[in-house]
């Protein structure tokens, strides 16, 4: 187990370091040996296209409305909202909306474990069962077929326990029930029964089996909840307080929450077209799950400080929240060649990119003619309402979309990148 930490750090350690800088201030990637090019500068015109796609979009009626920042060397070089933020109210989508983020969730847990790590009171090689005895117990469920010809699972030992890495990488073994077919998925698909919270849902994911052997296949799923639970047992306090205290609060994020019970926030919360209120997990709906894998809510404001932290390698207004070897290992790719690890299907983050410890990371340019957009360093993620975040060390500079648009989002993403990358000249 211990190998598998330290090959992964050594991996990192000969990456190049995000170095520091701040909002105002200097650019977030600098290696002299790597001859990075000059970033490239927006031409004004061609951002003028994400205005006609957007308004498009709204009055077309796919989406009830969205806003696109764009930061370039620390300073604003796009910021809009379209439509509404309320199709039953009418209200104005303005720049202090509150959004759910779903997955890009996974993002901030994962950097608050990863601070966990870098102060020493969590490693990347402990055991799981450690803080959650009974994932000591767990077992993989083969699915085969009986006398009779009828699906049954049988369950095998893990090669190996399941690791702190493992939940970062999402090579746990634990899954979605929302996607895919077969007896394992079925499992998770009936879970959320109830009200619970993070240690009674980490119980609920100990008793079902993992969809295969940990570190052999890159499985999108609950990982980052156990994360979150972890992180309670690690520190003593909520996945929520844990994080507000610990960088939250210091970054000035503080309408990022798991769930809005002021009336004034709650009037600023996006909500879908009609059509999409299905599929909404709502934090209006106060509960006691803190799903460090998909529950918080945020808001421009406070995304943009996060995301400006992480193009300045963890360091914003003097103030460092990782190291710069944890930082590095953390957006450092840990399931390409020679990992051992297979690429699911779904969900996985695309063409050219691996997986860092949370976040999806550019590797190289890709099979498809011409390559996606996009440069080689970059890190992202996004979330089943449609958010979606870019950091792009290259260019020093990131972008952010945020709306609550979940039917229109594998859409709109891609179709928003490529605007802003066309829009960049040399």
């Amino acid at each position: 187990m211990a190998f598998t930490f330290i090959s992964s750090l050594r991996r990192a350690l000969l990456a190049p370091l995000w170095l520091a800088g701040s909002l105002s201030g200097a650019p977030a990637w600098a290696d002299a040996a790597l001859a990075v090019p000059k970033p490239a500068a927006f031409s004004p015109d061609k951002l003028q296209r994400i205005d006609n796609f957007f308004d498009n979009e709204v009055a077309t009626k796919k989406i009830p409305g969205a806003m696109v920042l764009i930061r370039q060397h620390g300073r604003e070089v796009y910021f809009k909202q379209f439509g509404v933020s309320d199709t039953d109210t009418g209200r104005p989508m303005a720049a202090d909306t509150i959004f759910p983020l779903h997955s890009m969730t996974k993002a901030i847990t994962s950097f608050a474990a990863m601070m966990l790590v870098d102060q020493g009171r969590l490693k990347l090689d402990d055991p799981v069962s450690k803080y959650i005895p009974s994932f000591a117990k767990m077992k993989v469920g083969v699915e085969k077929k009986d006398d009779g010809g009828r699906a049954v699972l049988e369950l095998v030992p893990t090669r190996r326990p399941l690791i702190i890495e493992d939940l970062l990488l999402h090579t746990s073994g634990i899954t979605y029930g929302f996607y895919g077919n077969g007896l394992v998925k079925t499992a998770y698909a009936n879970i959320y029964f109830g009200d619970f919270d993070n240690a009674q849902f980490a119980e609920r994911i100990a008793m079902l089996p993992l969809a295969e052997q940990p570190r052999t296949l890159w499985d999108y799923g609950h990982s980052t909840d156990i994360l979150g639970r972890i992180i309670e047992v690690a520190s003593g306090q909520s996945l929520y307080q844990f994080e507000k205290t610990q960088f939250l609060d210091s970054l000035g994020m503080t309408t990022t929450k798991f769930f809005l019970t002021d009336p004034e926030e709650r009037a600023r919360f996006a909500k879908p077209l009609p059509r999409d209120r299905v599929v909404e997990r709502n934090p209006l709906d106060v509960t006691r799950w803190e799903s460090g894998g998909g529950g918080l809510v945020s808001a421009m404001g406070d995304f943009t400080r996060f995301a400006q932290m992480l193009l300045n390698g963890g360091e914003l207004d003097g103030k460092r929240y990782l190291s710069p070897a944890t930082f590095t290992a953390m957006t450092t790719d840990h399931i390409g060649p020679g990992s051992g690890v297979e690429r699911d299907y779904f969900y996985f983050p695309g063409d050219g990119f691996g997986f860092g410890y949370g976040f999806g990371i550019r590797t190289d340019s890709g099979k498809a003619v011409p390559p996606p957009p996009g440069s080689i360093g970059e890190i992202k993620w996004d979330g089943a309402s449609g958010t979606y975040f870019v950091i792009d060390p290259a260019n020093d500079m990131f972008f952010i979309l945020l709306e609550n648009s979940p039917s229109e989002r594998t859409r709109i993403q891609p179709a928003l990148k490529r605007i802003i990358y066309d829009a960049l000249e040399k």
